[in-house]
């Protein structure tokens, strides 16, 4: 994929690259889904610093937000999946299609205990089972994307058309 000035290799070959979730889940897809990964300074994994540092363009990297929805008591989460350029319209597009009376961000302590990846690596896969992964559609349409690998020290890349395809995906105009 060469995006950036990173050294990328097979995902599937530096599953210890990966937190333990996520190495489940790239097993998962197998290697004709063309993920890869990349070690990178775990005090640069933010996105502005990242791609500033690795020579990634903004609306090459792809951020993960994990949305608390709740209605009648119940909470529900779930992923969205945006570029770096863009905002995910939480209190509009993504309230509305999960049905929720109230939505916010997921507080940091809780995404991180139910995912088992680390904060500011959390990414679409390998999240629990039943949480939906609402993909923006520039981010599916996307050749190759960078997004997390579930720990600070380490970045995927792989086709937007992958995420898309996660069994759990749903592709929706989500940036405002």
């Amino acid at each position: 994929m060469g995006i950036g000035t990173l050294g990328w290799a097979a995902a599937g070959e530096r599953l210890d690259l990966l937190a333990e979730p996520v190495a489940r889940a790239v097993r998962e897809l197998g290697p004709d889904a063309g993920a890869q990964v990349a070690e990178i300074d775990p005090a640069l994994a933010d996105t502005a610093a990242f791609c500033e540092r690795y020579g990634v363009r903004l609306d090459e990297s792809a951020n993960c937000v994990i949305v608390a929805a709740r209605r009648g008591g119940e909470v529900r989460y779930a992923a969205c999946m945006v570029l770096a350029t863009t905002r995910a319209d939480v209190n509009g597009v993504v309230r509305r299609h999960l049905d929720a009376r109230k939505i916010s961000f997921a507080p940091q302590e809780d995404a991180v205990r139910l995912t088992g990846m680390e904060y500011g690596g959390i990414t679409p896969l390998g999240l629990p089972e039943g949480w939906p992964v609402l993909v923006d559609e520039a981010v599916a349409a996307h050749p190759g994307v960078v997004i997390g690998s579930g720990v600070r020290h380490s970045k995927l890349a792989l086709a937007g058309a992958a995420l898309a395809g996660l069994k759990s995906a749903e592709v929706l105009r989500l940036a405002n």
